[in-house]
């Protein structure tokens, strides 16, 4: 009986020797496995980090309330910027309909003047003598009326501004006259008449203008002067409370 208890000892002694030895630290390991996290929803500690940032004597709010203001200033700047974009394509593309029509306006110009030409050639007295001469004078000028009630439906005005003064703007001025009798600078021939397309010239009018005369300015101011002495009698008194 011993002798048996002695081999059933060694047998389970024998067992345990077979079977794998255990890592050291395996249990460890296991215990100090990482847990999967990316399911959980992240949290933006920034402002947290922001917060900690700041010395004792800054204001989290104000801070806040600054980081608010400059950002509606941005935002406000590029809201305006957007705007200014907006009209500026607007209006060139209001531009480039409206005057679209110029390049052949210019082309036109020259019949214009050619039909005007013709009838300087041919006086009336002329015309009132020879009656071809007098149906052909007639037909050019219903042409030339024509093509003026076209350039008026179109908004191309015709500028003409014999005894105007000189408006560098809108004339060119080719010679000087010598006129006492007009103040210096107006304008006493037209050689060419000038058009403009809605309110942008196309071309200027070529013009003579007088010299040696009375500035414009002073002339008015005699003129006003004299009509004022005209208007009271010497002696009387000018009521000025007004």
């Amino acid at each position: 009986m011993a002798q048996e208890n002695k081999q059933d000892k060694a047998a389970a002694e024998e067992a345990e020797a077979d079977a794998p030895a255990a890592t050291p630290g395996e249990d460890d390991a296991a215990e100090e496995a990482p847990v999967d996290t990316s399911a959980e929803p992240l949290v933006d500690l920034s402002g947290l980090e922001a917060a900690a940032a700041l010395s004792p004597d800054e204001d989290p709010v104000a801070v806040l309330e600054g980081e608010v203001a400059s950002l509606k200033d941005q935002l406000l700047r590029a809201i305006a910027e957007t705007e200014n974009v907006r009209r500026r394509s607007q209006r060139e593309r209001e531009d480039s309909v409206k005057y679209a029509a110029a390049p052949i306006i210019r082309d036109l110009l020259g019949v214009a003047d050619n039909l005007q030409r013709a009838l300087e050639s041919v006086p009336e007295e002329l015309a009132a003598e020879n009656e071809v001469v007098s149906n052909l004078r007639l037909g050019v000028q219903m042409t030339q009326k024509e093509l003026m009630s076209a350039f008026e439906r179109h908004q191309i005005r015709t500028i003409n501004p014999l005894g105007e003064k000189l408006d560098p703007h809108f004339h060119e001025a080719m010679f000087e006259i010598e006129d006492p009798e007009q103040p210096a600078g107006t304008v006493v021939q037209v050689i060419q008449a000038g058009y403009r397309l809605h309110d942008r010239l196309i071309r200027p009018a070529r013009v003579g203008i007088s010299k040696g005369g009375p500035k414009a300015a002073a002339k008015d101011a005699a003129e006003a002067e004299d009509s004022g002495k005209g208007d009271t009698e010497p002696g009387s008194t000018v009521d000025t409370s007004a």
